[in-house]
């Protein structure tokens, strides 16, 4: 099997926006190697994050829609920039980065792991969200399908960084 450049799509949530943490966890991507495609900050109404979390990403279906309400009711609760990267098996890549969903159980050196910590449980008694920073694609599939909700083909570019304009 070999390794082939795909995008994904990753949406810095309300808390990352507000504890201007944007900057600090783009870095990370770009030293990687991954690249910017398509960037926008938006702040989307619920019909389009029911389409995103439930219709593709099915959070509804797998954990629940008391789950599914508490999610949109947190990414309303300010703007996103929502981002489309690209490079070599960047779907897995970024989750690698990013860290598991439950902030309390991501590595550290993960940006979950390094920024956030609430579990599941606590946030399950408070009947709140995890503010866990980011959303990444899950897979490749997912990707395909998240990134054409995001963003139309002429948001989206294709040109050359520096490296690659040298190792062609």
């Amino acid at each position: 099997m070999s390794a082939e450049v795909e995008r994904t799509l990753i949406v810095f949530k309300p808390d990352a926006v507000q504890r201007g943490l944007v900057g600090e966890i783009l870095t990370r991507f770009e030293r990687v190697g991954l690249k910017i495609v398509g960037t926008k900050m938006v702040s989307p109404d619920e019909k389009h994050y029911h389409h995103h979390y439930e219709e593709i990403g099915q959070l509804g279906t797998r954990r629940g829609q008391d789950t599914l309400d508490i999610t949109l009711q947190m990414m309303l609760d300010g703007p996103v920039i929502a981002m489309v990267l690209e490079g070599v098996e960047s779907v897995d890549l970024v989750r690698k980065l990013v860290g598991t969903t439950e902030s309390k159980s991501a590595a550290p050196g993960t940006i979950r792991g390094d920024f956030s910590h609430m579990s599941f449980g606590y946030a399950d008694n408070k009947t709140k969200g995890i503010p866990n920073l980011i959303h990444a694609s899950g897979d490749s599939a997912e990707a395909v399908k998240e990134i054409s909700h995001w963003f139309s083909d002429d948001e989206l570019y294709a040109y050359d960084v520096l490296n690659e304009k040298f190792t062609r």
